[in-house]
């Protein structure tokens, strides 16, 4: 059998992998991608249809291709960010190769580097970039049984309020899928009840500066490690409808029902936490913190932006808050689906090598793994706050692209002269 050979095996060919392959082929590195389906496939097949980009199109994108056709400020829809993926990779010459499964990588017990058993045959690379993302298995809870009598489905299930049965919906998770979720079956006239975890919700804008920019300029981006205790708070967030603020006091005066997180399931009811008034209220403590760094930010440095008192404004406590529900009986609530926005777990059973902890959890240091050689891109927190967004996950990659172009150096100067020897105090 034939054995092709490779310098860097990049695995994955969405924005993680692209950005790698970029930064490699700016440095003469020879490489090849390889994805297992189309280019940005989780884009197109994993989204609802509705969905646009949380950011705008001048900061949620590489910084050496802009977007066409959009302007600086729009929210680009998904299948037009899937055909930027696609246009980026035309734009760097990509190596890349769809349709190709890697089934496991193990290192080359004959000679440097590893092994990757694909679906198209055996592959030999010096260095491996798993550039596969956070998003690889979604996660539904074992709460509701299947024979509970309700559709259920995670979030990269759901396309359009005309998908689900007739009758009312929970949605379980309130992060920017499952709000952004929740609010359209709202508007299209379901009922909706919607259970509320920790989370931040930032404003969408501020003193006529989006959100991304403000993270930006107050460093919030680049947070090397997350605050104690909130390693995995959600950002509830929205370039939905020409992008607006989440606010889910708005929501429950506009219909929707706010429970507690969501924590078992009894005799056809489904039992909340009595944690949602507090999780609303740390909410709009992180909302009003953002504010309040903004206002010290501008006056710090003579900023001439319009004040913004009304976004200081806050709505009282609806009664679904002060009086919450402790538990929901989904029959006689007329709940027939239940979307589960809960969220990813990652699966790394396929890298056979010393780079995972015990728990399969990826060992690294900025990307940088426990086997040399090895290395991870897109992951939350690789680097920064930032690591999963299309702008950080490119300076991340070019932090390892740097990093193998080092390795190399090192190995060119393999037969260097070894130190002299002092002989003068023999």
């Amino acid at each position: 059998m034939s054995v092709e050979k490779t310098e860097v095996l990049v695995i994955g060919g969405g924005q993680a992998g692209l950005a790698v392959s970029e930064h490699l082929g700016n440095a003469g590195i020879e490489h090849l991608v390889l994805e297992k389906d189309r280019i940005a496939e989780r884009w197109r097949s994993h989204r609802w249809d509705s969905l646009v980009a949380n950011g705008p199109a001048w900061h949620d994108r590489f910084p050496t291709l802009e977007f066409e056709d959009y302007e600086p400020g729009d929210f680009v829809p998904k299948e037009k960010v899937a055909d930027y993926f696609v246009k980026f990779a035309e734009h760097i010459n990509s190596p890349i190769r769809c349709g190709v499964e890697v089934k496991q990588v193990t290192k080359n017990e004959g000679g440097p580097g590893f092994v990757a058993e694909t679906s198209d045959g055996v592959i030999e690379a010096r260095y491996v970039v798993s550039a596969t993302g956070p998003f690889q298995q979604p996660v539904i809870p074992a709460v509701v049984p299947d024979d509970a009598g309700v559709e259920q489905m995670h979030s990269t299930g759901y396309r359009n309020p005309d998908q689900l049965p007739e009758g009312a919906v929970l949605v379980v998770g309130a992060g920017s899928s499952g709000v952004q979720i929740a609010t359209e079956l709202m508007r299209a006239g379901k009922k909706v009840y919607l259970s509320v975890g920790p989370h931040d919700r930032p404003p969408r804008s501020y003193r006529g500066r989006d959100f991304v920019w403000w993270l930006g300029v107050l460093g919030l981006w680049d947070m090397a490690t997350p605050e104690q205790g909130k390693e995995h708070v959600t950002i509830a967030v929205t370039g939905a409808y020409g992008g607006y603020t989440i606010d889910f006091k708005q929501l429950a005066a506009d219909g929707m029902t706010l429970v507690g997180r969501t924590e078992s399931y009894e005799n056809g009811k489904m039992v909340f936490g009595d944690d949602l008034a507090q999780n609303v209220a740390d909410g709009d403590a992180n909302y009003l913190s953002v504010l309040d760094q903004a206002d010290a930010y501008i006056e710090r440095n003579g900023l001439d932006l319009p004040e913004e008192p009304e976004a200081r404004e806050m709505l009282g406590l609806p009664d679904c808050v002060t009086n919450p529900l402790s538990d929901l009986d989904l029959k006689e609530a007329g709940v027939s689906s239940i979307i589960w926005a809960t969220g990813f777990k990652t699966d790394f059973s396929w890298l056979k090598v010393n780079a995972l902890d015990e728990n399969g959890n990826p060992r690294h240091l900025r990307g940088v793994s426990s086997e040399p050689g090895v290395y991870f891109v897109g992951l939350p927190w690789l680097s920064r706050r930032g690591s999963t967004f299309i702008w950080g996950v490119w300076h991340d990659a070019k932090y390892l692209a740097d990093h193998i172009a080092t390795q190399q150096g090192y190995l060119k100067h393999h037969k260097a002269h070894p130190p002299e020897t002092n002989v003068a105090a023999e």
